[in-house]
């Protein structure tokens, strides 16, 4: 299993669950449009990581309290985001926990998954998955009896063929670097 394979099937930590599950009460209690949130949280999460600076900036601890106030209003506003996700990466911030933004913007997005009764399934293929292999993995998936499916893709160009399925905890390799592991494993147990 490849360092990239292992950080996907990694459920978010318990800090991150908290948080999450704070954010989730706020959004409750304030009558914010969820849907444009979750949005904004998506978006959040595609700039960490498209953007190694700002990856480095949030794992920097040297940031003092209004350096990192100054980050998230730079954020809200190159990334449109609303007062209410502004605000909990704000008191992120004020936390300490920015290194750990991302994870916890996981643990919204999850959390608001299983609340809608949606299974997370995560594909990593050797390259791009065309819309015929898409479909086709989808409707396997819902043959097993999973309904209600988010597809999340990832392109890992070391499984050299085939692909990895986790859905939920359950882990899926038909990749070729996963069997060839598994052949190298069975032939240390012959030797």
């Amino acid at each position: 299993m490849t360092v990239a394979q292992e950080k996907q099937i990694r459920a978010p930590g318990e800090v991150a669950q908290r948080y999450a599950r704070a954010f989730e009460d706020y959004l409750s209690d304030s009558k914010q449009d969820k849907v444009t949130v979750l949005e904004q949280v998506r978006a959040l999460r595609k700039a960490i990581a498209q953007l190694p600076d700002l990856r480095t900036a949030l794992a920097d601890p040297r940031l003092d309290i209004s350096q990192t106030e100054k980050l998230v209003k730079a954020l809200g506003s190159a990334l449109g985001l609303g007062e209410a996700l502004q605000r909990f990466v704000g008191f992120i911030a004020h936390q300490r926990r920015l290194s750990g933004l991302d994870e916890i913007l996981s643990a919204v997005l999850l959390l608001d998954a299983r609340q809608r009764g949606e299974v997370r399934v995560e594909v990593t293929t050797a390259r791009p998955m065309e819309d015929g292999q898409r479909e086709s993995l989808r409707a396997s998936l819902q043959q097993a009896g999973y309904a209600n499916i988010a597809m999340t893709e990832h392109v890992d160009q070391t499984l050299l063929g085939g692909m990895v399925v986790r859905v939920g905890s359950v882990l899926f390799d038909t990749s070729i670097a996963g069997r060839l592991a598994r052949l190298q494993n069975a032939m240390k147990g012959a030797a």
